[in-house]
């Protein structure tokens, strides 16, 4: 069975998109969902810089590995090879609409996820939460566990 790829999309890929990929992967993780793999990127990434130390903070304390993660500039490449693309915010998936596999966090979870960047550690707090609820959509939408393909 072909893996399929979750690339979570934000601005600088150094906050909201980093945890979602962390948080992505340890749930699936727990869960034993096999053949998916989670990735992230920004659009507009600065390739020198590391995990925003929040976020880094954040997935510490849900016990959630990150060290190998480095931001990444989107590329069209990663969009093409992705089963599903999910954008932090609508203005990022409407910048991304020419392809079909992208969709915001809003489509999916009913919500948008604000970039924390600047803001306290409680505000990031409240960011992984809200990551973690769209995560649990995301998985019950397009990888539960009910033997019938995936919805698009």
């Amino acid at each position: 069975m072909k893996r399929k790829k979750v690339l979570f999309v934000c601005s600088g890929n150094t906050c909201r998109s980093p945890m979602a990929e962390a948080i992505f992967r340890a749930e699936i993780k727990r869960r034993k969902i096999k053949f998916v793999d989670a990735a992230s990127a920004g659009i507009f990434a600065e390739n020198s810089s590391g995990i925003n130390e929040n976020s880094a903070a954040c997935l510490t304390e849900l016990g959630i590995d990150f060290s190998k993660f480095r931001p990444r500039q989107l590329k069209h490449k990663m969009i093409e090879n992705s089963f599903l693309v999910i954008c932090m915010t609508n203005s990022q998936s409407e910048l991304l609409d020419s392809f079909d596999n992208v969709h915001s966090v809003e489509e999916i979870a009913g919500f948008q996820i604000a970039d924390p960047y600047g803001q306290s550690l409680a505000v990031y707090r409240a960011t992984a939460d809200k990551i973690k609820i769209a995560v649990d959509k995301i998985i019950e939408r397009y990888f539960s566990d009910s033997g019938e393909e995936p919805n698009h």
